[in-house]
């Protein structure tokens, strides 16, 4: 396997490098440029224009990409031209705050959908079912935004349990101070991220489960008088997990991709928000950069995929 795994690093190399290429031009060809707007409206313009030539922006786009590439692998992804820091150490402050989000999200949620799942499918067309269909169906035909925003109305500004914006009070102090305010602050977006993310483990769970319940070889461990338990525990839910398991490599890397939607409604700072911001102000050396990683998270988290996949199933082999 590790053969398999090693060949499959190497075809991501030019796969990173068509990806740096078509990231590097496309910001290129956006409109505007991260200085215009940016600096007082009574500025000379020629000062913009030495600006613009200090930055490099009127090189040719093959030596900037050069540039680029070559920053890159000294571990340079350049400087903000906003929040005029390094972007490493942006990016890296983004990812701590969006990893626990995260992190919390996934446990809540599959610690909701998996029981779910497994209710619907053992009680199939009883009510314990149809109970949890109705549950998934209203998630499902909520958007996401207008859920968070009626939470945050609900239990933010009527009841008022819980924070609507940041990451941490401002007037922590000391270790478990600002630990207990940031669990304070991720608890209640990480809540309603998880309640609107079950649908689809729900529903491959259950559908996985009424499958494999009509399965010859569950008959057979029937006729053979297994325990009902045991048969349930080691056949049917196993295989039923597989699809489960074949995400998750995607779900692993995406504990550092965050997401647009919550960080935007909460004012969480964290990645998903610093990359709809890069594109907002035009921060075209914040915005390259995410791009480059969301785009190796993928490719890193559909190879994880395939790997869990191949261990959780023996029959399966990665090709």
């Amino acid at each position: 396997m590790w053969k398999t795994v090693l060949r499959r690093v190497l075809i991501m190399i030019p796969q990173l490098i068509i990806l740096s290429i078509l990231v590097f031009f496309l910001a290129k060809m956006m409109p505007g440029d991260p200085f215009t707007g940016q600096i007082n409206p009574n500025t000379d313009p020629r000062q913009l224009e030495a600006l613009k030539r200090a930055a490099g922006l009127y090189d040719p786009a093959p030596v900037q990409y050069a540039r680029w590439v070559g920053n890159i692998f000294k571990g340079d992804l350049g400087t903000s031209y906003i929040q005029h820091v390094p972007v490493t150490s942006l990016i890296a402050d983004r990812a701590v705050n969006t990893f626990w989000l995260s992190l919390l999200t996934t446990i809540i949620s599959y610690s909701i959908s998996i029981p779910l799942g497994v209710i619907a499918g053992k009680h199939q067309d009883e009510w314990q079912d149809q109970a949890v269909q109705i549950f998934n169906y209203v998630t499902f035909a909520i958007p996401a935004f207008v859920f968070y925003i009626l939470g945050i109305w609900l239990f933010g500004f009527l009841l008022g349990w819980f924070p609507i914006s940041g990451s941490v009070s401002p007037n922590a102090s000391g270790f478990w101070g600002t630990l207990g305010s940031q669990l304070y602050h991720i608890i209640f977006p990480a809540i309603l991220s998880a309640l609107i993310t079950t649908t689809g483990i729900v529903q491959y769970l259950r559908t996985g489960i009424v499958d494999n319940k009509v399965e010859d070889y569950v008959r057979t461990a029937h006729s053979k008088g297994v325990p009902e338990k045991v048969v349930f525990n080691k056949h049917i839910l196993r295989n039923s997990l597989l699809p489960i398991a074949s995400s998750f490599g995607t779900v692993i890397t995406g504990l550092l991709s965050g997401s647009m939607i919550i960080e935007t409604v909460f004012s969480y700072p964290g990645m998903g928000k610093l990359f709809l911001d890069s594109i907002q102000q035009r921060d075209y050396t914040t915005l390259t950069a995410l791009i480059l990683i969301f785009g190796f998270l993928t490719l890193l988290g559909n190879l994880l995929s395939d790997i869990i996949m191949s261990i959780v199933d023996p029959r399966i082999r990665i090709k």
